[in-house]
């Protein structure tokens, strides 16, 4: 169920008896920057605007499609956690991590087809907002861990 409450959403979760209750947000984007030029990543000013930046990187290490999800959460990885690379005597070069083409999915997301192919990750705006890396985001979650 899902109501809104304040500008907020909220999501009553729950079966018989019980109910967890989980209230965000909504994200939403005032403005999106794509740096693909640069090459330094995406910049999202948020409606309240509270200012993000994703790195490339970070966002290809994060992809939420089902594919990646299962790939990190088997190797104990959070979202934008890199893979550790293999070991060997001679490290190969890996071109860096850049977005062919990024398209907007409705008024919720957005699709970023990578330069090694892979374009099934679809990032709502709420998932990028709940990643957000940004010190003060993280200062707050890392509070709420600890309660």
């Amino acid at each position: 169920m899902q109501e809104s409450l304040f500008g907020c959403v909220v999501y009553l979760i729950g079966g018989e008896g019980y109910a967890i209750l989980k209230v965000m947000a909504v994200a939403t984007p005032k403005s999106v920057k794509v740096n693909k030029t640069a090459g330094t990543g995406i910049d999202i000013v948020w409606e309240d605007d509270h200012s993000t930046h994703y790195s490339f990187q970070w966002l290809r290490d994060a992809c939420p499609c089902a594919t990646c999800t299962e790939e990190r959460n088997s190797h104990n990885r959070k979202p934008g956690e890199p893979v550790k690379p293999a070991v060997t005597l001679l490290p190969m070069y890996k071109e860096p991590v850049r977005p062919n083409e990024v398209t907007p999915v409705g008024r919720y997301a957005l699709n970023i087809n990578w330069n090694d192919g892979h374009s099934s990750g679809i990032y709502s705006w709420d998932y990028l907002r709940e990643y957000c890396g940004c010190e003060a985001c993280r200062k707050m979650a890392m509070e709420a861990s600890q309660q």
